[in-house]
């Protein structure tokens, strides 16, 4: 689920907080960053150098999550912008392979896995573009999240434990290996008695803060096919903009 929650930061940038005044690009996750906090002052400068420990937690993360056919997931988040104050809105996600669905706010994204869908509803306005594939290219899908940490951009370590809502959690934070990227780090926390996600945490170089609290989680349900397709018949006036390049 780390794909999932990491994956899911880079396209909540892109997509969520268009609206919000916000730089298009966030997806992924919030996931993408500078190092912070880690012990024995090691310097990450490859992804050789991830901690092993850290590892171990994000292999039993996959191992789990891949093993989901379908997961819905409800979710809090939480955008802290530069010279704003702090904004929380509830969400939903389904995921089924490439496929997925995603509720916050008065947005929603669409994806049946060769093309996206964005409804901004106040707007009554639709982006219409091509699905890509490859790490990082969606953070918003969960698979993609996971794949974060294998990808060779990053280098990750455990940077401690702390209590998080109430629930004791190991903290592995992310530094992005590309010194142009738009965030610092990316942190994640993982329950302790249960080694699942419950937060992902993505620090902007502007000074924004965008987090994700995982508020539960059900896998293998099943799912229509049209539940990841905009229906423009049902949404009456409402102006599409097709941005695929044929």
């Amino acid at each position: 689920m780390i794909n999932a929650i990491l994956t899911t930061f880079s396209r909540i940038q892109k997509v969520f907080t268009k609206n919000l005044v916000m730089k298009y690009g966030l997806t992924s996750m919030l996931l993408l960053f500078t190092l912070l906090g880690v012990t024995a002052q090691k310097t990450y400068l490859k992804s050789s150098d991830s901690d092993p420990k850290a590892k171990k937690i994000l292999d039993a993360l996959k191992k789990e999550y891949n093993g989901y056919k379908a997961m819905e997931i409800s979710f809090e988040l939480i955008l802290e912008l530069k010279g704003q104050a702090p904004e929380t809105q509830k969400g939903k996600l389904i995921q089924q392979g490439k496929k997925y669905f995603v509720s916050v706010s008065d947005q929603e994204v669409y994806c049946d896995g060769k093309t996206v869908w964005l409804h901004q509803k106040a707007n009554k306005e639709v982006q219409i573009n091509s699905f890509e594939e490859g790490p990082g290219a969606d953070m918003m899908s969960p698979s993609e999240m996971l794949r974060m940490y294998e990808s060779g951009q990053y280098a990750y370590a455990i940077t401690g434990n702390a209590t998080e809502n109430g629930t004791k959690v190991t903290q592995i934070e992310f530094k992005p290996l590309d010194k142009n990227s738009e965030y610092s780090k990316i942190r994640l926390s993982v329950a302790e008695n249960t080694n699942k996600a419950t937060s992902i945490k993505v620090f902007s170089k502007d000074g924004s803060r965008y987090t994700l609290n995982v508020k539960s989680i059900v896998p293998n349900k099943t799912y229509a096919p049209e539940i990841f397709v905009f229906n423009a018949k049902q949404h009456p006036g409402v102006h599409i903009e097709d941005l695929r390049i044929d």
